[in-house]
């Protein structure tokens, strides 16, 4: 390769280096202005969780976003969940209670908000459901496999050195003992009465009122209603007028979604992608183990 190719060569990756800088620098500048549009009028601001709930950080940032902006006066949480891993669920629960200690918050239930779903909607100021969304569902559940009788047939042995007895409870390659399968019993014994008093804190009802119907049930938006696990039937339109009215807001309230995450770029070029991605299949492999609300 000649001297001159090479010189061309740097340039054009020099070239093209700061023409991604320059793009960069101009997304995070429209992204900025879209940010100043939340202070022109009063509004109500929409967070959403969908599907499964394996992380609780970005609900959390866009809550806390909305909280400190003084012309969002109340914010619409919409629900479209089956539930999903208990601690996440809870840090969600936690954080829409201290949103509702502040402004108004309410839900708006779409066709499924139930388990960990149902969860995070306990503590908000109001909760609509539709007639008939799927929701409630108290209760938790572990997911064991055992693959043992397959790795005999395959030739495969499994040797195990621990320290306790309990240490590899719920090991695929062995079956739970009582002693096990007590051990875990506690344990969602425990996360399950931790449920049922987030509701009743969350919606006023007394533990025993929800006792008797946290037996892992689901029920219509109805059948939620007639129970007090939820307020109002209707739909997200009614929910987010519903949060206007509480908020003060005169006439139709304008809807205002969270600013984007703001992506690392240097992370991007550097891995951070593919890091996200082992991430992600390391939280669905590890699920089996986990406490979950679903």
């Amino acid at each position: 390769m000649s001297k001159k190719t090479v010189i061309l060569a740097a340039i054009i990756v020099v070239f093209l280096g700061l023409l991604f800088i320059g793009c960069v620098f101009i997304a995070r500048a429209l992204l900025g202005a879209g940010e100043r549009q939340f202070v022109e009028k009063p509004g109500i601001g929409l967070v959403e969780v969908k599907g499964m709930i394996l992380d609780s950080r970005e609900t959390v940032r866009q809550l806390r976003h909305f909280l400190k902006k003084d012309d969002i006066k109340a914010v619409v949480l919409r629900v479209d969940s089956p539930g999903g891993v208990v601690a996440p669920s809870q840090e969600i629960y936690d954080e829409v209670r201290k949103f509702a200690a502040k402004k108004k918050i309410v839900v708006s239930m779409g066709s499924l908000a139930a388990s960990g779903g149902y969860y995070i909607s306990a503590p908000a100021t109001l909760i609509y459901a539709n007639p008939g969304t799927i929701t409630a569902s108290i209760g938790v559940i572990i997911k064991l496999s055992n693959i043992e009788a397959l790795m005999d047939k395959i030739g495969i042995k499994s040797t195990v050195v621990k320290t306790g007895k309990f240490k590899d409870s719920g090991s695929p390659v062995r079956e739970l003992t009582e002693e096990d399968r007590a051990m875990f019993q506690s344990v969602i014994d425990s996360t399950h009465n931790q449920f049922v008093k987030a509701v009743a804190s969350g919606r006023k009802l007394s533990e025993d009122e929800v006792r008797r119907i946290a037996d892992g049930r689901v029920l219509s938006g109805e059948q939620a209603l007639a129970l007090k696990l939820v307020d109002r039937l209707g739909t997200l339109q009614d929910a987010i007028e519903e949060a206007g009215r509480l908020a003060g807001i005169k006439g139709e309230p304008e809807v205002i979604l969270p600013p984007k995450k703001k992506l690392n770029y240097l992370d991007l070029l550097s891995g951070g992608m593919e890091e996200s991605f082992e991430g992600a299949l390391s939280r669905v492999g590890q699920r089996g183990m986990q406490l979950m609300y679903e």
